[in-house]
């Protein structure tokens, strides 16, 4: 399983970049914050009703939760689904608005 950062993910997001970002949290997590990601519950994962992003099998996908637990679950359960290009935001939101929250 790959990873990424939340400044690298930050960069390619501030350049315009067209990213398949992935967030595992549950609803609320989402609500509260995002950073545009298709909502996708890790128990959702889990059980592979995944039909919201089948078609994300051959492009990168950038998995992200709040700290980086769960979305690394996902991810290896993503991988072995057939998705090729699975990448783990490492600190998931909690690094993210650390470094970029006021």
């Amino acid at each position: 399983m790959k990873t990424t950062s939340v400044e690298e993910v930050k960069a390619r997001l501030d350049a315009g970049e067209q990213l398949h970002l992935l967030d595992v949290r549950e609803p609320h997590e989402n609500a509260d914050f995002n950073i545009g990601g298709t909502l996708l519950p890790l128990g959702k994962v889990m059980t592979m009703q995944v039909d919201d992003i089948e078609d994300w099998k051959d492009k990168e996908v950038i998995v992200y939760c709040r700290s980086g637990n769960r979305s690394g679950q996902a991810s290896l359960i993503l991988e072995s689904m057939g998705f090729q290009n699975v990448a783990n935001l490492t600190g998931g939101m909690m690094a993210w608005q650390e470094k970029y929250s006021l």
